[in-house]
Formats: C-alpha cells, structure tokens, sequence
C-alpha cells in the first residue's frame, strides 16, 4: 500500500455530460480527492491525463474517438504512474478481462452506491486494485474451475493450494488483513504468500497478480 501525503488527483473520463460532472462533483467535495480534470472522449482522456498526471484516470469504456480499453493501455503505456479505474454499465467478462489484460487497475459498474465509489478511488489513489463485486464473484468462479484449453508459450512456476487461494483472493481486491481473516492465517504468512505469488507468476504487483488470475481463469493447484 502507498502511503499518500496529499489528496488523490482524478481525471474523470466519460462521453455523458451528466455522468461526467456528477461524478466529478460527487468525488470533488470529498477530503482526500481532488477532481483535476474531465474528458469527454478517449482522445481527450489521454491528452489531459499526460497534461496533468493524476492519481487516477476514472474511465468509461465506450467512448467516442478512443475506445477505452486502448485508451487504457495507452495511459499505461505514457504514464504507468496513474492508475486507471474503469466505471462502466457492462457486466459482460470479457470486458473485465480486457481492462485487466491492459493495466486497468480497477473495474466498477456504474449502478455502485456513491460511498462505494469514493472509497474504490481513494483505494486506487493507495494502489490497492478493486473489483466490482458482482465481477469479481463471476471471476473467482471461473478462477476456481479447471481448464483444459490448450495453453500457449511457458506457464509459470506451480502454485500451492493456498498461494491459489490467496491469489483468488488478491482478484477480488482483498488486502492482507482481509485475507488474513478469510484464511484464517497470520499477516505476515499472507505477505510471504503474496510475495511467493509475485514471484511464481512473474509479476510486479498485486493489480498485475489480478490481471494474470483473469486472463488464465483458474488457481486450482493447475498453474
């Protein structure tokens, strides 16, 4: 977790004027958030986002000029220090995945109750990922059953039973005090877990743990 000394900066990205700025005036008042910038379109999202570097890009996928998940992977791709929260109406999983597969940090539908917003940017301003539940419940499903596709290139390294569990949990956004309690395990046997994950999967971070559990859909014991 990054510990912040100033507010989290948000651009908020979205084709639909109303959406838009009462988005943007619901988080503005907030302590902690400060709204820097809006976009009407994936093309403006990228030029204000590189103009003004924020915390976090709060993003709609389906927007004119720039569709979001290449505006996403582009604002990966220029400033890999903002985190990019996708809020959207589309439940459909292979959205989810897509997002992930590009670097979104997160991944939110916009029926969400106000104080589930505010919370999941200041969550992302900390670096921690998060899921709409409904999608992450979806994921973990799939996460959870055997596949036998054919897989290609080197998989890597074999999870244990549990650095699956923990991993299936990091997909649903937990911290380690949460899945410490789910678990029933201590904190620092979950950051050992966390960091064996890591390291098996060849990955950087948590968000990028979340990414691989998605586009892989299983943990149980097959990788």
């Amino acid at each position: 977790m990054v510990q912040r000394r100033g507010p989290v900066r948000v651009l908020v990205a979205d084709d639909h004027r109303l959406m838009r700025e009462g988005t943007a005036a619901l988080l503005a008042p907030e302590m902690g958030i400060e709204v820097v910038a809006l976009a009407a379109n994936g093309r403006e999202a990228i030029e204000r986002a590189i103009a003004t570097r924020p915390d976090v890009v709060l993003l709609d996928l389906n927007m004119p000029e720039i569709h979001g998940i290449e505006a996403c992977a582009v604002l990966r791709n220029r400033i890999p220090d903002t985190h990019v929260l996708v809020l959207t109406v589309s439940e459909q999983e292979e959205d989810l995945y897509a997002a992930l597969r590009v670097g979104a940090a997160g991944y939110l539908l916009k029926d969400m109750p106000p104080a589930e917003l505010i919370k999941a940017v200041l969550d992302i301003g900390r670096g921690e990922p998060t899921i709409a539940r409904r999608m992450a419940a979806r994921m973990l499903t799939d996460l959870r059953q055997p596949d036998d596709r054919p897989t290609k290139g080197a998989r890597p390294t074999k999870l244990s039973r549990r650095e699956s569990e923990v991993l299936a949990l990091l997909a649903l956004g937990a911290t380690n005090l949460e899945i410490a309690a789910q678990l029933r395990i201590g904190h620092p046997t979950v950051k050992t877990h966390v960091r064996h994950v890591l390291d098996k999967l060849h990955v950087r971070n948590r968000a990028e743990a979340a990414a691989f559990a998605a586009r892989n859909s299983t943990t149980g014991g097959q990788m």
